[in-house]
């Protein structure tokens, strides 16, 4: 028997390939975006920020290396990460396998323009 309360699966909303690895978009809504990201082995995002959201990370798969504001930390499976709006920041893979995190956008903007690049290994710095 379904619970009367129970939701319908939705189809990813957006998916996309980066030089770094993917990302899905599992859920959207007023206020929040929920993303799958994979980061390949060896790879790393852009180090950036955002004027509008704050981002959570929750690492499901691997070990992230997270930079952030300047400080580097190694977050591993089952921890959680807090990027505040405006705050440099970038996910790096340094192991052999694949990188899996969940992140949770807040904000009254989620649009990918948001970002400023402030670095990056693919060209991509504006």
């Amino acid at each position: 028997m379904t619970p009367t309360n129970a939701t319908e699966y939705r189809p990813a909303l957006e998916h996309d390939v980066r030089p770094w690895g993917q990302y899905t978009v599992l859920d959207a809504g007023a206020g929040y975006k929920v993303k799958r990201i994979e980061v390949l082995p060896g790879k790393r995002m852009s180090y950036q920020k955002h004027a509008r959201r704050h981002e959570h990370w929750i690492v499901v798969q691997g070990c992230a290396q997270v930079t952030l504001d300047g400080i580097e930390r190694q977050v591993p499976v089952g921890a959680a990460v807090d990027v505040p709006v405006g705050a440099a920041h970038r996910i790096a893979n340094p192991g052999a396998d694949l990188l899996v995190l969940i992140e949770i956008q807040r904000g009254d903007y989620l649009g990918e323009d948001d970002i400023t690049r402030l670095a990056d290994d693919y060209g991509r710095v504006v």
